[in-house]
């Protein structure tokens, strides 16, 4: 690996020390662990066994909320196996984050597949000013998270020919692009297939403290819409403080690109797109604005729970659908009803994997649910916390960095929320931290050491998009230019977290930071 990290004078050279060994035991561990699914298979069969064992001792925790007496249920036993054989099926088909993220899909996959996400993303690049290239650059890899994986394989590239175009060095324009889209997962101005899927998560675990709580798919949406622009800012700064001067002139032997403008039809699907947009903005404030409208509550009136919210997946189902055919439509991408379906079946190849897990992980969360484990560990876990007397904020920055730590091994982002969800969101509700908070606050901390993990999902192909510009790059390449900005936008995000839990916003609609015991 050592070979593969050394560069010419003009490319990163990557720490030989104390950072080099560190990764080298990370990227290790990370390779040493089985597949998340089987990950989860073997920790449903570890909850059966604990709960057999645990069932034999004097174990219990009381509900401070009930004054009830929690021990724990039994798996290992006749009346469990009769459970776990005839809920198998139920715990799979009713696991919340599935269906959303199914419906999602199916609506961005349209989008996707006619070519209109593709197209924004150039036009919204390929307009800015020079001077403003690396801002919109970071911005618009931070709003391609809508659409999942494509800024990674259309806007990363991209941006490195862009910067070569205009005479800079091409790993930078790819970092910047990197960094917008995946250090700032997260963030975003609109709502992403990552939301439902988190909040859905986040619904099952806060059952395990009270049964029927609601965590809608917006429920961060406030704090990451200003995180967008935070984030955008400080991507900007460190690529042209930090990452250029690095860098310097680049003198590669890869030959700079013709970027491709807009095709006169693009830009006519474009205009397609907005037009069906704003038609579905206008149905939306019609329904919203009027004291009776039709999207509202119809028994209190209220927008936070009403059918809009509760129905924010549906939209965005609905929302990016008709725009990606009315783009393929004007930009003649899209020729007949065949093309429509054939791009959402497009989008659920994609999630062959992601189903495989949610089965084990399903069973997973239904067995730790079932055993009593999950409040029982939640109680005494909250007890320990409660007697060290962190404070919400200091308990909030240790989360951020336990789960930066963990995303170094563990590049799933739902994969790591289910299995700390049912452990952490129950320990938080029984210190007064609401769901939505817990949820915002892996976010940060999930997002932030992306760019530097080498188990995230794309970074070999970081890897070998940069080894197009410079041969003999390597991991260490990636992590010792991407470094500054898991560093910068850890402190930046963290600190807007204090700032924005001192002041006392709310995180998002109908999300509160604190939860109350009833």
């Amino acid at each position: 690996m050592e070979n593969s990290c050394k560069n010419t004078a003009n490319t990163p050279q990557p720490s030989k020390g104390a950072i080099s060994r560190f990764l080298n035991i990370v990227e290790k561990a990370g390779n040493a662990l089985p597949h998340p699914a089987t990950l989860f298979a073997g920790f449903a069969v570890l909850v059966v066994i604990i709960s057999g064992i645990t069932s034999l001792f004097d174990i219990s925790a009381t509900n401070p909320a009930t004054g009830e007496v929690i021990t724990p249920v039994n798996l290992l036993s006749i009346k469990g196996f009769h459970k776990i054989l005839t809920e198998l099926v139920r715990n799979f088909t009713g696991f919340a984050p599935l269906g959303v993220v199914l419906v999602a899909l199916l609506g961005i996959g349209i989008a996707e597949g006619s070519g209109l996400i593709g197209a924004l993303i150039r036009k919204m690049v390929l307009s800015a000013p020079k001077n403003l290239m690396t801002f919109m650059i970071v911005f618009a890899g931070i709003i391609s998270n809508t659409a999942s994986e494509v800024g990674y394989v259309l806007l990363v590239p991209l941006a490195a020919v862009i910067f070569q175009g205009l005479g800079r060095h091409p790993i930078a324009g790819l970092a910047a692009a990197f960094a917008g889209v995946s250090g700032g997962y997260s963030a975003n101005l609109l709502l992403g297939t990552i939301d439902p899927l988190l909040s859905g998560i986040s619904q099952e675990a806060s059952a395990i403290i009270s049964e029927g709580y609601t965590v809608n798919p917006a429920a961060n949406y406030y704090f990451m819409f200003a995180s967008t622009f935070i984030i955008a800012v400080a991507g900007t700064w460190i690529t042209e403080k930090i990452v250029i001067p690095r860098l310097g002139l680049y003198e590669g032997e890869a030959q700079a690109e013709e970027i491709q403008h807009l095709t006169v039809q693009e830009k006519r699907g474009l205009r397609y797109a907005g037009i069906a947009s704003l038609l579905f903005v206008a149905f939306i404030l019609i329904g919203v604005i009027p004291e009776g409208g039709f999207l509202r509550d119809p028994e209190t009136g209220s927008i936070l729970k009403s059918p809009l919210m509760k129905g924010i997946v549906s939209f965005i189902f609905f929302i990016a659908g008709a725009a990606g055919i009315a783009y393929g439509i004007g930009a003649k991408t899209i020729k007949n009803d065949s093309d429509v379906m054939n791009g959402m079946a497009e989008s659920m190849k994609t999630l062959g994997s992601y189903i495989v897990l949610v089965f084990f992980a399903a069973q997973f969360v239904a067995y730790f649910k079932w055993t009593n484990l999950g409040v029982i560990f939640a109680i005494k876990g909250a007890e320990v916390l409660q007697a060290l007397n962190l404070g919400i904020i200091p308990l909030m920055i240790a989360f951020i960095l336990l789960t930066a730590l963990i995303n170094l091994v563990m590049g799933s982002a739902s994969a790591k929320w289910t299995l700390m969800a049912p452990v952490f969101i129950p320990m938080f509700m029984l210190l007064g931290i609401s769901p939505e908070l817990t949820q915002l606050v892996y976010r940060i901390g999930d997002s932030v050491t992306n760019i530097i993990s080498p188990m995230m999902s794309y970074f070999a192909l970081i890897v070998a998009f940069i080894q197009r510009y410079d041969k003999k790059a390597g991991i260490g390449t990636v992590v010792a230019t991407m470094l500054p900005y898991t560093l910068t936008f850890l402190i930046v995000w963290t600190i807007l977290l204090i700032v924005w839990m001192y002041i006392g916003l709310p995180i998002g609609p109908d999300s509160p930071i604190d939860f109350k015991l009833t």
